[in-house]
């Protein structure tokens, strides 16, 4: 009798195993799936707006504005590289040694208009309603997402030993800065100082000269939050934000609103500021604004209340360089030129280099 108990016990057992087995290897292929179906949905870019400008590559980008003229000289003007090599400021063959390709150090009266530059932006951007933010440099995976850097641009970014990523942009921390919310109030308006660093994986023979495309550089962003129906708005002012340095600095430059072909993958509506450089004869990027709909606050889980007793709603985010450091030297550099080497500062940056009218070569 026991024997026999025994054996229906044992075999109610097996059975019960085999049960919990098909149970543990379904879950298995379940999760399986829900992370095909996580990795397939984030790999999907946003939607256009449909005010976005039809096209297949920057040729079909629409100009939609300029400010100010460009500026004539006597001489053939020098590309940037060149004039601060000659004036002893930019040492790339040190810092190749000591890096690589794609860095450089700054000498003397350059490291400090590049550190001027800096705290000109951030005095504007505060004077503009923004509150700034010093980020982390270092962020999770969770955060490249939330923004739209994973998984896609992975290779694009420097990677740590521990897990953590080198941020590309502050806009990644800053947007961040709000994941799993629900704010109480909108719009939010941050600006924030940081080094980003960026891999460049995708951009082998393009902008190897000068500074204008490094792994290292200083850049002030701008990050808003707003409710839906005022994000258009709020890009034309996030635009104007931007333009407000380059107008003070006198420098010529011209708003693109960016093709469909050309929209970066999270965004929504883009415009590109591009300044004049006229040792290159182009123009060139100096900032980027673009609104993101809802896109990055779905990832991040951004929300805000509209009312009081009203169901939270993802809010919208945008965001803009305000301006990128080097590229603005760059542009000094190339607009201030003069025939005998130096190079006249714009007037609204002296102040914050105690008077300094120009940059000359060291006696």
């Amino acid at each position: 009798m026991r024997s026999r108990r025994g054996r229906a016990n044992r075999c109610a057992r097996a059975e019960l195993k085999t049960l919990s087995d098909e149970v543990k290897e379904k879950e298995r292929r379940l999760k399986e799936v829900e992370e095909q179906i996580e990795a397939a949905l984030l790999a999907v870019p946003n939607l256009p707006h449909e005010s976005v400008p039809i096209g297949s590559g920057p040729e079909q980008n629409v100009v939609v504005r300029s400010w100010g003229e460009k500026p004539r000289f006597g001489f053939e003007p020098r590309q940037h590289d060149e004039i601060g090599e000659k004036l002893g400021m930019l040492d790339f063959a040190r810092a190749g040694k000591v890096s690589g390709a794609r860095f450089v150090f700054y000498r003397g009266n350059l490291a400090r208009l590049e550190r001027a530059l800096v705290d000109f932006f951030i005095d504007l951007h505060r004077e503009r309603g923004y509150v700034e933010l010093i980020p982390p440099y270092l962020v999770n995976a969770d955060s490249m997402r939330g923004t739209g850097q994973l998984p896609k641009f992975e290779e694009d970014l420097f990677k740590t030993t521990n897990g953590l990523y080198l941020i590309p942009t502050a806009e990644v921390p800053v947007t961040n800065y709000h994941r799993d919310e629900i704010l109480a109030d909108l719009p939010i308006k941050y600006c924030a100082f940081s080094p980003c660093f960026r891999s460049e994986a995708g951009s082998y023979g393009k902008d190897t000269k000068g500074i204008i495309r490094q792994h290292q550089f200083h850049k002030v962003e701008l990050v808003r939050f707003e409710k839906p129906e005022n994000a258009l708005a709020a890009l034309e002012q996030l635009v104007d934000d931007a333009q407000e340095p380059l107008r003070r600095l006198g420098l010529h430059h011209r708003v693109a609103a960016l093709c469909t072909g050309d929209l970066g993958f999270s965004a929504e509506k883009t415009y590109d500021l591009e300044v004049w450089l006229p040792g290159q004869g182009a123009y060139r990027e100096i900032s980027s604004c673009s609104t993101f709909s809802d896109y990055q606050a779905r990832r991040a889980q951004i929300r805000f209340r509209p009312g009081p007793q009203e169901k939270p709603r993802f809010a919208y985010t945008l965001n803009g360089s305000g301006l990128a450091v080097g590229r603005t030297v760059v542009a000094i550099l190339e607009n201030g030129q003069q025939a005998d080497g130096s190079v006249v500062l714009p007037a609204a940056i002296r102040p914050y280099l105690s008077g300094i009218e120009r940059l000359e070569p060291a006696a």
